[in-house]
């Protein structure tokens, strides 16, 4: 894993990232941490490992954290579950899933369980470093924002535009990830038109198309529970065959 130091390149990165964000790099190889935490550090995050599911549990419960790093493939607790339960948990923190190259699988339970992004290994620490931030960049503005007024209908929910919020029919507000408020907010401002699953991707983060990616239709299904009266028969959240997804805020 090859780790570019020009002195240059070290000075603009550093400059852009947030010196207050907080990585938590979760991996059982300790050169693999070590690497992660070395570059990290370098470009200005505060960066602490953890080598299993054990010891990230207990440094996530006493110490706040921006980001999880998770290696998916470790001894005792894999990192699927230590995803999960962060999730539950800290509904505020990203999450990036650490796969192998060819373990398909792996990267949609993971998406399924709520992590932000994935990366394969092998990997370039550049490509991993524009995820982080990309992802973070979407954390900060979910959080961030005061309430607006920018609001829209979704089935039983209400959907804040300008404050990333998602509300439930008594008022409380409803989790949801970066990725998922991408997805709701891109259908949301499009009602009545289908947008392909390509389209639904480029519209939250523009990226590579990949045509095996089931990241946008596992949530679709996330948010299906979260919206629809009835998940299983959805009328706000409809797909379209061979089109993709519509918002239809009649419900009819």
């Amino acid at each position: 894993m090859a780790v570019d130091t020009s002195a240059e390149q070290e000075r603009m990165q550093a400059h852009e990232a947030d010196p207050k964000a907080t990585i938590l790099v979760v991996d059982d190889e300790p050169d693999v941490r070590d690497v992660l935490e070395e570059y990290f550090t370098a470009h200005g995050y505060a960066t602490v490992g953890a080598e299993n599911a054990s010891a990230a549990r207990a440094h996530a419960a006493g110490h706040p954290i921006d980001l999880a790093l998770i290696d998916i493939n470790m001894p005792g607790e894999d990192g699927l579950s230590l995803a999960r339960h962060l999730r539950e948990r800290y509904e505020n923190v990203a999450i990036i899933m650490l796969t192998s190259a060819s373990t398909v699988i792996d990267r949609v339970v993971g998406l399924e369980v709520g992590a932000d992004d994935y990366v394969a290994k092998p990997f370039d620490p550049r490509e991993l470093a524009a995820r982080i931030k990309s992802v973070l960049r979407r954390t900060a503005a979910a959080h961030r924002a005061d309430i607006g007024a920018e609001r829209v209908r979704v089935g039983r929910c209400v959907l804040d535009l300008t404050a990333h919020r998602l509300t439930d029919e008594s008022g409380a507000e409803v989790a949801m990830s970066p990725l998922e408020f991408d997805l709701l907010q891109a259908l949301a401002r499009h009602p009545n038109r289908p947008l392909s699953r390509e389209r639904i991707l480029n519209l939250g983060r523009p990226r590579e198309w990949d045509p095996f990616d089931r990241s946008v239709d596992l949530r679709v299904m996330r948010l299906r529970k979260k919206i629809e009266p009835d998940p299983e028969h959805p009328r706000f959240i409809r797909t379209v065959r061979n089109e993709g997804y519509v918002f239809v805020p009649e419900g009819t």
